[in-house]
């Protein structure tokens, strides 16, 4: 597998050796020993989650407080998206920053979001299923929520899409207003 940090160098792309041929593919999806080399650290995970968006659907900017900070390693097994990580540690030199990747079925890429991080995406397919490990269980008293298209923080989201948001991250607070790690 390879591991390749991004502009924000925490956060890191993960690409799989993919075998296939005329009956399918076979690719292995994780390897702790190899994760763990590569973002540095141990870490474990104790939560898969999956989801299904159409076309549009925009989630996030979202993340948990510590002590329920969540690291997320996410992918698409259906469809493809447009992936986004902010980094809200105050005491970063990247803070406010974001780095994006495409994630698709076909592409078969990961993305590790450290603690620390706002994480979002948009659908960009008809439908997307994604399917996403987390290092620390939910929260909703932890959970908090940065507005997707905040100006300070600039995310350049495809063009092409109107952004389809729930209620709650339709009013979520500036990045200005957001509660980030000290």
């Amino acid at each position: 597998m390879k591991a390749t940090p991004l502009e924000i160098s925490d956060v890191i792309l993960f690409e799989p050796r993919v075998f296939g041929d005329e009956r399918g593919f076979f690719f292995e999806s994780f390897n702790q020993n190899q994760f763990n080399e590569a973002v540095g650290r141990e870490v474990a995970f104790v939560q898969d989650n999956h989801s299904k968006s159409a076309k549009g659907v925009l989630r996030g900017l979202h993340y948990q407080m510590p002590p329920h900070a969540q690291g997320k390693l996410v992918r698409v097994v259906q469809g493809e998206v447009f992936d986004v990580a902010v980094d809200i540690r105050r005491n970063s030199p990247t803070f406010g920053k974001w780095v994006g990747a495409l994630l698709s079925a076909d592409n078969k890429h990961q993305l590790w979001v450290p603690e620390g991080f706002a994480h979002g995406f948009i659908t960009l397919s008809d439908t997307a299923e994604f399917l996403y490990k987390t290092t620390n269980f939910y929260a909703p008293e932890s959970e908090r929520a940065i507005i997707w298209n905040d100006p300070d923080i600039g995310i350049q989201w495809p063009a092409e899409l109107e952004p389809q948001l729930s209620g709650k991250d339709g009013v979520a607070p500036t990045f200005k207003n957001a509660e980030v790690f000290e």
